[in-house]
């Protein structure tokens, strides 16, 4: 059994250890905790604190995904076990560019990646996150954190220099080792010579004889590809292996976008212009939906002569690049993807010529970055890792190898294979595949977004909606040969690291000619209430008070400086700086200069104005925001610098450090929701049209399967298209939705009797409800209309209708108990005289197993009840 199989029984049996304040309180507010990271949290925490402690000293391994968020759950070791009493950490990887982007995100609080709060608390005492290059400088009240790669460490270790580092440093006080990538230390774990590798000292063996030095140390270990399929490396880990979220759970967990190949008999270079076609319909639909993201492609080569040249070459073609060529492009090959953006280009009057302006705009050699050799890798790795930045100019990177370990990237939407080789070597799968697979998998990191406050942000909105202009937004397309072997070994590649491309079926939703053309349809209505906002209270009009009375205390452009002698840790000079106190608000800010206030604003994306309004709905203006008390207008900026009046470029930086703060504290303020009572109507053609859904794993006799298919239990078997009472064609839901609607065909004979008629209609994500409690959205399977002809018009009971598997009975019990409130307190809205009488109602659960009476009992009562009062 792996460790975390332990801790996972240890939570059933409710064994657990909380999750520490000190980490939630640490981290940055605009990054809050997925589930799966909390599980992480609470897992090391009980086995650091568990009796008898852990094994000493203390090695274990976080196996995450890439994207899952490794040096965020590092951020929040580093503050939990600060508060254990350990002041060294020391950090190692064996990239340099993963050393530089990680003291960014650790280090740089104007980082838009910067992991922790703006100010850390742990038990009341303010922690300084300080960088050293040895641990003889240390602070005893911060955190001291070494940042080096793996090569460096061991040559450092093994060849004493001068003031470098040696064992005995990590002899004097205890020290928590951060081994990212950590795959990389199994040098000698791998290795079946012994006699071999004592011949030689590996990165492994250094990292355990540092390790080693002290029982109280600690080995906290990151990596996304632990190779378990080695005996020895599953031996060696078995007991290590503290967290395990690996791609498939990720993914599963809709954290990451759907990878689509898009095969293709073109050119490399046509290829690369469909992908940018398709990357520059995906960035029309962001900013048709008010979505600032900027998709960026990938140009994949080979070679790194080849990816010169094709760079090169690709410049030269844009700057000439036709209509006509584009067009010719789009006659070439059909694809759904291609068909669905050159029918968005046309709806909008977006012609082929207007689009090769656009892309030679946007893709010229301003706008390409190239991460080929070391040199430029590191030195452009802050811009790599920055793509998704305002200010960042870059939409297309040519690469070859350096971006397959330690990308950070969210808006990488689209990958071009230049090359059409295929390298496997018989069943097994190539490197170059392997590869490829990796970098896919690194593409996938999911571009956060919302369309409406009650989307999740980080995750997958419309898998099943296969008809949303917004799916192509969480989708990444590798472009690549059209070559069957290929594209099978690359699916197996890609099932190896775990993502499986192959299981999800398009299945099609087609609503009935008969219904379509019924009165009904045609001017009926569907009800259904909204998410609205909590009375606020006192501050609804403005920021909390403790934020808007605050002064913010701002330290810039010093002028201190000092000069060092490389082998000698003595200064020989250092200058103090004379500082000066200006004091200031942001309304005489703005008076002073607006841009100054504004573009430090903008830098935040909590103060987009629709998020504003969403949370100040008295709010008319930015320009409100920044200069009105109730706001920002009376906030206190106390800047200290060398400057008696500082210069707009300090004022600027000082404004921004503040929002930053400020941006954090409003984040962490959440927004109380609840359900309306009113439900408003709808025009039941508006809401239920024809649909294509994704199914994610069709199974005989389930989700993506007939309802008449062979499969389905006899019992449930129906030919929908026969049944004039069900909306659509047929059914593709699950076993309960199959369940559900073959039980209301057994009772139908008996609605249509009570009532003059009766529709069954399928909800796939078009209605949405809101809980009563606190606005929760609930979506439910199925809404049943029984209509009674009254005085020239119709009276109308609405009622909605969720199956529920019962091992979803208890998570999902405030679903059942907001249906059965419904009937009390939903208030259907009249629009028009005309509009028909309604009641809505919901029902208990349908489960054969758990709810079966309740179920029929509801039933019963529609059936035998009186028709609906006005």
């Amino acid at each position: 059994m792996f460790l975390y199989e332990e801790l996972d029984n240890l939570r059933k049996y409710r064994a657990i250890q909380p999750l520490p304040p000190c980490i939630r309180d640490s981290l940055n507010p605009r990054m809050p905790l997925r589930p799966y990271q909390e599980v992480a949290f609470e897992n090391f925490v009980t086995y650091f604190q568990r009796p008898g402690g852990p094994k000493r000293p203390c090695q274990v391994l976080f196996h995450m995904a890439t994207g899952s968020g490794k040096t965020l759950i590092m951020a929040g070791l580093i503050a939990y076990l600060y508060q254990q009493g350990y002041r060294n950490f020391l950090f190692f990887v064996n990239l340099t560019t993963i050393v530089q982007q990680t003291r960014d995100i650790f280090l740089n609080p104007g980082s838009a990646k910067y992991l922790f709060a703006p100010e850390i608390l742990v038990d009341g005492h303010r922690v300084q996150i300080r960088e050293v290059s040895n641990f003889q400088s240390s602070d005893p009240e911060a955190v001291n954190i070494l940042f080096t790669t793996t090569q460096s460490l061991h040559t450092d270790l093994w060849m004493v220099r001068e003031n470098g580092l040696s064992l005995e440093d990590f002899a004097q006080t205890p020290v928590v080792l951060l081994s990212d990538e950590a795959h990389h230390l199994n040098v000698s774990t791998k290795r079946m010579d012994r006699a071999e590798a004592a011949s030689y000292h590996s990165w492994e063996e250094t990292v355990h004889r540092i390790f080693l030095t002290r029982e109280d140390n600690v080995l906290l270990e990151f990596t996304a590809t632990c190779d378990l399929a080695n005996p020895q490396i599953l031996e060696a880990y078995r007991d290590k292996i503290l967290f395990n979220y690996p791609l498939q759970n990720f993914r599963a967990d809709r954290y990451s976008k759907e990878i689509i190949t898009l095969r293709a008999d073109l050119s490399p270079m046509d290829r690369a212009l469909q992908a940018l076609m398709l990357s520059q319909y995906r960035l029309k639909v962001f900013q048709a939906n008010r979505l600032p993201v900027k998709p960026v492609v990938l140009f994949k080569s080979a070679k790194i002569q080849e990816s010169a040249a094709f760079q090169a070459a690709f410049a030269e073609r844009l700057r000439t690049l036709t209509g006509g060529e584009l067009e010719r492009i789009s006659t070439l090959i059909q694809n759904p993807a291609m068909r669905r953006a050159y029918a968005w280009f046309a709806r909008r009057g977006i012609s082929f010529d207007a689009l090769a302006q656009e892309l030679r705009e946007d893709f010229s050699p301003e706008h390409c970055i190239s991460a080929n050799d070391d040199a430029a890798a590191e030195r452009k790795q802050l811009l790599l890792n920055s793509l998704e930045a305002p200010e960042n100019p870059y939409r297309a990177v040519f690469e070859v190898k350096k971006l397959d370990e330690g990308w950070d990237v969210l808006n990488l939407f689209d990958i071009v294979r230049l090359y059409e080789t295929r390298q496997s070597g018989g069943r097994r799968i190539s490197a170059s595949t392997v590869s490829e697979a990796q970098l896919i998998g690194r593409g996938a990191r999911y571009c956060p977004f919302q369309t409406a406050p009650d989307q999740p942000r980080y995750q997958r909105k419309f898998d099943r909606d296969l008809d949303s202009e917004l799916r192509i937004c969480e989708e990444l397309y590798y472009h690549c040969q059209n070559d069957s072997r290929y594209i099978a070994e690359l699916h197996s590649a890609l099932r190896e690291i775990g993502i499986d491309p192959d299981r999800t079926a398009p299945c099609s939703l087609r609503l009935k000619e008969s219904f379509r053309n019924s009165r009904f349809y045609r001017e009926g209505l569907v009800f259904a209430n909204s998410r609205v906002p909590l009375d606020p209270g006192p501050d609804a009009d403005g920021l909390p008070a403790a934020l808007r009375e605050r002064s913010f205390p701002v330290t810039l452009a010093t002028g201190a400086s000092g000069e060092d002698l490389v082998m000698d840790s003595v200064p020989l000079s250092e200058e103090a700086a004379d500082l000066r106190t200006y004091e200031t608000t942001f309304r005489q800010l703005a008076d002073l200069n607006y841009a100054i206030v504004y573009k430090a604003l903008i830098r935040w994306p909590a103060f987009q104005f629709d998020a504003l309004k969403r949370r100040f709905p008295g709010l008319s203006s930015t320009r409100m925001f920044l200069t009105d008390p109730r706001y920002l207008g009376a906030v206190r900026l106390v800047i200290r610098s060398r400057y008696d009046m500082p210069p707009a470029q300090v004022l600027r930086s000082a404004a921004e450090q503040v929002l930053g703060t400020l941006a954090g504290a409003l984040a962490s303020v959440q927004e109380q929701w609840t359900g309306s009572r009113e439900f408003h109507p709808r025009r039941m053609a508006e809401v239920f049209q024809d649909k294509t859904v994704n199914v994610t794993d069709p199974h005989a006799g389930g989700a993506g399967i007939s309802q008449n298919d062979h499969t389905v239990p006899a019992a449930w078997r129906l030919d929908l298209s026969r049944e004039l009472w069900y909306a659509y064609e047929d059914n593709f839901g699950t076993s309960e939705e199959k369940a559900l609607v073959a039980a209301i065909h057994a009772h139908i004979r008996e609605l249509q009797a009570a009532y003059d008629a009766v529709y069954l209609v399928r909800n796939e994500r078009q209605l949405s409800l809101y809980a009563f409690a606190d606005g929760a959205r609930f979506e439910p399977d199925f809404l049943l209309f029984l209509l009674k002809r009254q005085d020239g018009g119709w009276v109308q009971t609405q009622v909605f209708l969720e199956p529920k598997g019962t091992h979803l009975l208890q998570e999902d019990a405030w679903k059942e108990q907001f249906l059965l409130q419904l009937e009390e307190q939903a208030v259907p809205v009249k629009v028009f005289a005309g509009d028909p009488s309604c009641r809505i109602l919901g029902t208990h659960f349908f489960n054969l197993e758990r709810r079966e009476t309740e179920f029929a009992a509801d039933l019963r009562r529609l059936i035998d009840g009186p028709p609906c009062e006005a």
